[in-house]
């Protein structure tokens, strides 16, 4: 099953609103157990993991034993659900990781397979295969995302220096992590003060990985975003959506159209952009799951919405100064009803990820 969940991660983010699962078929004949079909999820969400790895293994899926990631899916369409598929292999045997909250399959995939003689292991490796699936089961149960917020902050506590652009707070490792990060999220999101001082691509620039680039999306309620900065001159090739106001300049609105912007229409209150409803409006688009990069304002006002499910800190070790920004919360503990998930060290940076215990 860890071997199946590290393998679900190949299609993180290009699935759409399907999850990145994975299936593995193993069959022992004697001299030991042998993969003999392997399968994810395909990019676009269709076909599904099961399907590849009984495609993948053909005849040999016969007794052998099925590790799949999430419960398989019960419900026709106009093909056969994957419980059924399994069955018809000749499957013996299913080992399954997370539960799907779906109405439409959570228990009946495992109640289609014992019903036609297959033996059934639930909830291996449960909470593992569930936190890299996290983007799609957040979007099932709460209608929004799965938001992250990535934050990168001094040994002093902050994240950047004002009207400096963007100041270097970790080393290339780190950075190169984020940039993976990117690649596995439907979506990144920034606020337009951050996207005017810094004027940010928001790719992922790792070698081969380029075309895994999110959607890009600036909270912009004034349409300030110069339609000559990277954001704007990159909108042709990576998707750039900007939360707008409806009264925003039309001529501003026009200009970032032709650059190849898309807009984001939302609602507002006391002057700032209504959160979590454009987060409802990003789940019906197909965005399971987000990753908000900043600035303090845009991170302050997630974290007071209660819209952050998952902290990521990256902290570096020199110090900016007295003058520089203060990060939005303590480097020493994250905000009540955070657990700590895991940590790690790149290069000279340390890095703590916290999750939502809720």
């Amino acid at each position: 099953m860890a071997a199946a969940i590290r393998f679900s991660r190949r299609h993180l983010g290009l699935t759409g609103t399907n999850p990145s699962v994975a299936t593995l078929i193993v069959r022992d004949d004697g001299d030991g157990p042998r993969v003999v079909g392997r399968g994810v999820t395909a990019v676009g969400g269709r076909p599904h993991a099961e399907a590849a790895a009984l495609a993948e293994a053909g005849p040999l899926a016969h007794g052998a034993t099925a590790y799949v990631t999430l419960e398989p899916c019960a419900h026709h369409g106009r093909t056969p659900p994957c419980a059924e598929a399994l069955v018809t292999a000749g499957v013996a045997r299913v080992v399954g990781g997370a539960s799907d909250p779906d109405a439409r399959v959570s228990g009946r995939g495992y109640a289609m397979l014992r019903a036609a003689g297959v033996a059934v292991v639930e909830g291996v490796l449960a909470g593992m295969a569930a936190d890299l699936m996290a983007g799609y089961l957040t979007r099932s149960v709460k209608r929004r995302p799965e938001v992250t917020l990535k934050l990168a902050v001094s040994a002093d506590g902050k994240i950047g220096l004002p009207g400096c652009g963007q100041v270097a707070v970790t080393g290339e490792v780190a950075r190169r992590q984020v940039h993976l990060m990117r690649a596995e999220a439907d979506a990144i999101l920034i606020g337009v003060g951050t996207a005017i001082a810094d004027d940010p691509e928001l790719t992922c620039r790792l070698p081969g990985l380029e075309a895994r680039s999110p959607a890009r999306i600036v909270l912009d309620r004034t349409l300030r975003l110069p339609p000559d900065g990277k954001l704007a001159r990159s909108a042709g090739t990576v998707p750039l959506w900007l939360a707008a106001a409806v009264d925003a300049d039309a001529g501003r609105r026009a200009a970032l159209a032709g650059a190849g912007a898309e807009f984001l229409a939302v609602d507002t209150e006391d002057g700032r952009i209504a959160l979590p409803e454009l987060m409802e409006d990003l789940a019906a688009r197909g965005v399971s799951s987000l990753l908000v990069e900043g600035g303090a304002v845009t991170a302050r006002a997630f974290l007071e919405e209660g819209l952050v499910d998952r902290l990521a800190l990256f902290a570096g070790p020199r110090a900016i100064g007295a003058d520089g920004v203060a990060a939005p919360l303590s480097l020493d503990a994250p905000p009540a009803g955070f657990r700590a998930l895991r940590a790690a060290r790149f290069g000279d940076d340390s890095y703590r990820e916290w999750v939502r215990a809720d």
